[in-house]
């Protein structure tokens, strides 16, 4: 899962966030000092996010910035992060690239940066109570759905990424689970799929109410549901409140039904 592992001899001091929800996780590891600089989408906790140094879009990154902020740790991912401009700061930096697809690759990444930033105590304390969560998750009967992430053109997730990790969880079943990453679809293919649910998440498009609303009238078969993307796609120590969340969203849900 990690593409590359840096040797730190010291705990390090200077720590760079190029992803949000590992961001989030260094503040749950107490790493307030440590971290010298996060992205502009790294928006928890908020306090962090208007703060902190901001080295640019996850995907637009400011290399000068993060070059005069003299880290001795960057911590990527391969899917988030333009791999040139990983490239070019492993040339200089120990950057520590991520690559997370599953639930199990989410806990072990948790326990991994406990190990490399000394704080495996707490990444283990953390790890206990995520996976003591997911453990009370009970859904016999997985509900058929759609989960959107974009529009224009409609855009969902196949089965070997990390949401689709999340839907199993939370008990539901992706219809477009045998296709890869984040396939093209029409409206006219969910109205014809198997699919009794729609899922419009919060991000990185932002759906609100009024797309439920159009889709609601579209398909007036199906139940379209706002849900916060946070929940399904943040694999960092917002999973601890991640099964929470499912298990409110599944009691609305069979409420509905």
């Amino acid at each position: 899962m990690f593409l590359t592992q840096p040797v730190l001899t010291v705990p390090p001091k200077r720590i760079i966030s190029l992803v949000p929800s590992i961001t989030e996780l260094l503040y749950t590891l107490e790493l307030e000092d440590e971290t010298a600089g996060i992205t502009k989408f790294c928006v928890h906790p908020k306090h962090w996010f208007q703060e902190k140094i901001r080295v640019g879009g996850t995907k637009n990154l400011n290399l000068e910035k993060i070059r005069l902020l003299h880290p001795d740790l960057i911590i990527a991912n391969k899917e988030e992060n333009i791999k040139e401009q990983v490239i070019s700061l492993a040339e200089t930096f120990p950057v520590w690239l991520t690559d997370v697809n599953t639930f199990d690759e989410a806990v072990e990444m948790i326990d991994q940066i406990g190990m490399l930033t000394h704080r495996s105590a707490l990444a283990q304390q953390l790890k206990f109570r995520i996976e003591e969560k997911a453990s009370l998750i009970r859904n016999a009967h997985p509900i058929d759905a759609v989960y959107l992430i974009w529009q224009a053109p409609y855009m969902t997730i196949g089965g070997d990424t990390f949401i689709h990790s999340m839907m199993q969880m939370s008990g539901f079943h992706n219809i477009y689970g045998a296709q890869k990453r984040y396939p093209e679809i029409t409206l006219d293919e969910i109205g014809s799929s198997m699919a009794t649910h729609i899922l419009l998440s919060s991000e990185p498009f932002p759906f609100k109410q009024k797309h439920v609303d159009e889709l609601s009238a579209f398909f007036p078969h199906k139940k379209v549901i706002l849900v916060d993307g946070e929940y399904f796609s943040w694999y960092g120590s917002r999973l601890e409140n991640a099964f929470d969340y499912f298990t409110d969203l599944m009691k609305e849900i069979n409420v509905s039904l």
